[in-house]
């Protein structure tokens, strides 16, 4: 496929520069770093342009923090200035990394996500006998540098746009030489895309027709076991030797034992909520309830916490559940 040229004019223009700003600072108008960086808006944003043009960007200012759910991983957040270069950036290059992405990769991307994943996982859960669930080991804090910059070194061809690329990449690592933040935007694309050739070799060499991957998360359906064994050991050599990455240990089972996706336990004809899904569905709803019911809660924002919840029950047989936590 030839290379993205001729991006940069679209990049570093204020226009563009100006609607960063606007994405960056959505749903977070009132916070200190926005609102310090409006107080001299049209100059921080002739300096970001001017950076870019340049090919010199101002990255690494990170803030660390650590979330403890679904499990407990470390937040990198970049300031606010890098927060709008990157989106500065995606603005134009997002359909270039996008349509390298195969269909069934689910995770940030428009008009897919965790619940269209979901739906593909279901039919193919009632099409198929066997499953092999697959998932990286520490994925974001592994990947290589190296191997990404020369992966993006084969899409774009402007030096200035992969030099600012290289700078964001190495601005932050886990080991030497290794690793992505998570939590920054280019960090979602960079990672969809460092397993994109994984997805085509799948696909295209080893002709497994049902496949479906959510960021580092990969399921492969099939009638025949043999078939998903063969597949596991051609997967795990092209991570280790194409993209320097170890699996964790596989899981390979039969269908009617039910297969773990996406917080939830999917048969072929029903699912149900994973143990851990339903522990932090009822802490999360106690926790909504109890604040509306305190009123430190308005209507709208207790709404706005108790209504996502409500759907991600909605896909799978949890009508008990809810009844309990609603009803007590």
């Amino acid at each position: 496929m030839k290379k993205a040229n001729k991006l940069l004019p679209f990049i570093e223009d204020i226009d563009n520069i100006r609607y960063a700003y606007w994405k960056a600072g959505k749903g977070k108008r009132h916070s200190k770093a926005v609102l310090s960086y409006q107080e001299n808006l049209d100059g921080n944003l002739l300096e970001l342009q001017r950076q870019i043009q340049s090919g010199q960007v101002q990255v690494g200012q990170y803030r660390y923090f650590m979330i403890y759910e679904p499990k407990a991983r470390e937040i990198c957040a970049s300031s606010f200035e890098e927060q709008v270069l990157h989106h500065t950036l995606m603005n134009v290059c997002h359909p270039y990394f996008d349509r390298k992405l195969i269909p069934d990769c689910y995770a940030s991307r428009k008009c897919k996500g965790t619940y269209a994943a979901l739906g593909r996982a279901k039919k193919y859960t009632r099409a198929y006998t066997w499953y092999l669930k697959l998932d990286v080991r520490k994925f974001f804090a592994s990947i290589h540098h190296d191997v990404l910059k020369a992966q993006l070194a084969v899409m774009f061809k402007e030096e200035r746009l992969l030099h600012i690329f290289y700078q964001i990449i190495d601005s932050y690592e886990a080991s030497p030489g290794r690793g992505l933040p998570i939590g920054n935007l280019t960090s979602q694309y960079f990672a969809n895309h460092y397993l994109s050739g994984l997805d085509h070799y799948v696909k295209e060499k080893l002709s497994i027709k049902a496949y479906v991957r959510y960021m580092d998360d990969m399921v492969l359906w099939h009638d025949e076991k043999s078939a998903l064994q063969s597949a596991c050991e051609a997967i795990t050599r092209y991570l280790r030797n194409h993209l320097r990455l170890d699996m964790k240990p596989m899981q390979l089972n039969n269908l009617v034992h039910g297969l773990p996706f996406l917080g939830y336990r999917l048969f072929p004809y029903h699912g149900r909520l994973l143990q851990k899904s339903k522990q932090r569905f009822i802490k999360k709803m106690n926790r909504a309830l109890d604040n509306w019911q305190e009123q430190s809660l308005n209507d709208a924002a207790a709404a706005a916490q108790i209504l996502p919840l409500l759907a991600f029950t909605g896909h799978v047989e949890a009508q008990g559940l809810k009844k309990s936590v609603l009803l007590r």
